[in-house]
């Protein structure tokens, strides 16, 4: 479903990618880790082109992310984004924030958007908050209704950029819960999150990085039994003392 193929990427000297390569199956969670400014984000970010690269290939679905001429709002479309600070429109209502992307890219007819919006809205429990907007919502809902816009989108793959980083410990369960639900689901997935917990529940694989690089990518068994990298031990002993 994913493929990245000797990814690097500058940000002027600095080298924030350094040939990465990995590939992700449908219906595979896949988690990414690492310490702060280890490149984390900025690689999941080019799976759906937001982050363009230098060097190297990404594919999703057989569509080239990095080919010139690829219709990238098209291909994002299709990749479910969800993002650590929610990127909710606070002048649209929910139910709005939910069909606005059906509309303009999938072209759906208002009536069909409203239909599908509202049917992942209450997957996600808040179905009774439709005409909210959301100030009037807490993090964790926010999160939930982003979750929801996504799936609205009917994607191939979600990709999660640190979804639980910006929230209150009492509402990170309730979007856990959620991706994990989806996980179980099958639904392809790659998650950027210092949650190991949820990491140990549902990923097939643990990708671990530093300065840019792939450092581990293995199964959650070996990630979490005894790393290969002393850099990854290091990591896990600090992460996991708490």
């Amino acid at each position: 479903m994913i493929s990245i193929r000797g990814v690097s990427k500058w940000y002027g000297p600095t080298r924030v990618l350094d040939d990465c390569s990995t590939e992700v199956a449908k219906g595979e969670v896949v988690v990414v880790c690492g310490p702060s400014g280890s490149g984390k984000s900025t690689l999941i970010k080019c799976v759906n082109g937001l982050e363009p690269v230098q060097r190297g290939e990404v594919v999703v679905d057989g569509v080239s992310v990095t080919a010139a001429g690829t219709d990238l709002n098209r291909l994002r479309a299709r990749v479910g984004m969800v993002f650590q600070h929610f990127e909710l429109f606070p002048h649209l209502s929910i139910t709005d924030n939910l069909t606005l992307g059906q509309t303009r890219v999938l072209g759906r007819s208002r009536d069909e958007a409203i239909t599908r919006g509202l049917a992942m809205l209450d997957r996600v429990g808040l179905a009774a908050h439709r005409d909210k907007f959301p100030a009037q919502l807490s993090g964790g809902q926010q999160q939930r209704v982003a979750i929801a816009r996504a799936l609205a989108m009917d994607p191939v793959c979600m990709l999660f950029d640190e979804p639980t980083s910006a929230l209150d410990p009492e509402m990170i369960s309730e979007v856990l819960d959620v991706m994990v639900k989806l996980a179980e689901e099958g639904m392809t997935m790659m998650c950027v999150t210092h949650e190991m917990g949820f990491a140990r529940r549902v990923a097939h694989r643990v990708i671990f990085m530093d300065h840019g690089r792939i450092v581990e990518d293995c199964t959650k068994e070996s990630f979490f039994g005894t790393p290969r990298s002393e850099r990854a031990q290091q990591f896990l002993a600090k992460i996991l003392r708490h």
